[in-house]
């Protein structure tokens, strides 16, 4: 809280007053009430405004990152301002699609109903961000939103306060200040947002928020989107090219310092290949940040941590490792620097494996085998992303059917996130809803089925004669006309079941 604060006020982050939410929140859901929302045309024309304040804004937005998380100007563009633009362009592009009534074959009996299935607007929706990118995953869900046709409330992470700053400055020059609105704020303005009616919640973030989120949002049988990170480990095979391997996990663990809820938490490996993977990485650091240059710390491509209480924890953490860190290991908190570090020789229990790193600390526990890594994979809670390196294809599909994740990558790490025709999101503790490409448009959708049953004129008519057997007086004569109707039958053999007596191979109920 207090180094949140502290982020805020350096940034010159102004809070929205507690006493104005209630009525923005009313005013974004009258104005969903007006129907302004439901045009397509409307949505797309706000999305590409969307598109235009990145592009419009690029250096100021690289500017505040930089100031929010030392990043680089690749990292920014790349993890941010690309893929969010691109989503955008993407959105656009086939919302016509997406928002078109689907009309399903509901059967012979149904033909005449018109079934169909249609996309529409939940209502009012809150999007709260998180601070690691504080573009793509407090934008990107709102991309999302407006394409669904919702009105919308942004509540962006006080903790990148100079990039919160940066879109409230903006987020109302570009998008109709009626239909989409900012708050900004610590954990009192959080929860008078809570304290709302929302007709859906997105939130990235911690397990223990989340849950906080999810008791919020059942007062008002509000639907909620979590995505909540957790510890995604890595399997790396005897069968992997671990030169590969070891420049890509390297890669996944040090971009953006660690700072990534789908980053490598830790790697499993047979105990026979940890001192040849450990020598790769090596050879990766020193590609990565070459010593003749300065080594990490002079590097330009290295992030830092967000904040001191955030370098403090990962500190503790390091300090408290039984494990020997074979690679990086130093760290400056007044320049909120911290190397990426290996260490290798980690035990189940060890201080690095005790809670979701969030860092760039990489730890590594040698196990005997593949089994042995599944096992201890299952043994601990589903995380949003699970990475596997092999070449065996009996290994990989062993691995993909006995494990459950967010997502499983095979060969590489966190450019799953960046594939907008995936959906997004965890399952169990690491969340649960998804995300990106037409998944947002489904997530911020309620499908509504509605039939168009004739009831005037000729067809009316006919469809009344054939329906009349459903009015009462019921009779057994009826019924079978239902049946008749609705083709109730079941005509398949009967399986093998061992808890019951042995009857008929096969039964139909039609009459």
């Amino acid at each position: 809280m207090a180094a949140a604060t502290t982020a805020a006020a350096e940034a010159g982050l102004q809070y929205t007053p507690i006493d104005a939410i209630p009525g923005i929140v009313s005013d974004l859901r009258a104005a969903f009430l007006t129907g302004k929302t439901r045009s397509i045309e409307y949505r797309k024309n706000q999305l590409k405004q969307l598109a235009y304040m990145f592009k419009d804004h690029q250096d100021d937005f690289i500017q505040s990152l930089q100031k929010d998380l030392g990043r680089s100007r690749f990292e920014s563009v790349f993890a941010e301002l690309m893929g969010t633009t691109n989503e955008i362009v993407e959105t656009v592009n086939k919302l016509d699609k997406w928002a078109k009534p689907a009309k399903p074959w509901a059967g012979l009996a149904w033909a005449a109903h018109g079934a169909t299935v249609r996309s529409e607007p939940k209502g009012t929706v809150l999007v709260l961000g998180a601070w690691n990118y504080p573009i793509t995953v407090q934008v990107g869900p709102v991309i999302g939103a407006i394409a669904a046709g919702n009105t919308v409330l942004l509540k962006p992470s006080e903790v990148a306060g100079h990039t919160a700053k940066l879109l409230a400055e903006l987020w109302n020059k570009y998008l109709d200040p009626e239909c989409f609105r900012i708050v900004n704020g610590g954990i009192p303005e959080t929860t008078a947002v809570l304290d709302q009616r929302f007709e859906h919640i997105f939130y990235t973030g911690n397990g223990t928020v989340g849950r906080i989120i999810a008791e919020k949002a059942a007062k008002w049988l509000c639907p909620t989107t979590l995505e909540l990170g957790g510890k995604s480990p890595v399997y790396v095979d005897k069968s992997a090219d671990l030169a590969i391997a070891a420049h890509r996990i390297l890669w996944g663990k040090s971009f953006n310092c660690g700072q990534t809820c789908i980053a490598p938490d830790y790697v499993l490996i047979p105990h026979e290949l940890q001192d040849r993977f450990v020598a790769e990485l090596k050879k990766a650091y020193e590609r990565f940040y070459p010593q003749l240059k300065g080594g990490v710390n002079a590097s330009e491509s290295y992030a830092r941590i967000i904040n001191t209480g955030h370098w403090k924890r990962l500190n503790a953490m390091l300090s408290g490792t039984k494990g020997k860190v074979v690679l990086g290991g130093e760290g400056d908190e007044a320049q909120k620097f911290l190397a990426p570090t290996v260490i290798a020789d980690v035990r189940v229990d060890d201080a690095v494996m005790s809670g979701e790193i969030f860092g760039p600390l990489l730890p590594i526990v040698p196990v005997r085998d593949v089994k042995a890594a599944v096992d201890f994979i299952n043994s601990r809670d589903q995380p949003l992303a699970l990475y596997l390196f092999a070449g065996d294809s009996k290994v990989k599909q062993f691995f993909f059917d006995n494990t459950r994740s967010g997502a499983c990558v095979q060969g590489d790490t966190l450019l799953h996130f960046a594939v907008d025709a995936l959906p997004f999101g965890g399952t169990g503790p690491s969340g649960y809803g998804n995300y990106h490409g037409k998944a947002s448009f489904d997530q911020f959708s309620h499908q509504r089925a509605s039939l168009d049953a004739p009831s005037t004129g000729i067809l009316g008519k006919i469809i009344e004669a054939v329906m009349a057997s459903r009015y009462p007086p019921y009779t057994d004569a009826n019924l079978k006309k239902m049946r008749a109707l609705a083709a109730y039958s079941v005509s398949f053999s009967r399986p093998n079941n061992p808890h019951q007596s042995k009857t008929a191979s096969s039964v139909s109920v039609a009459s």
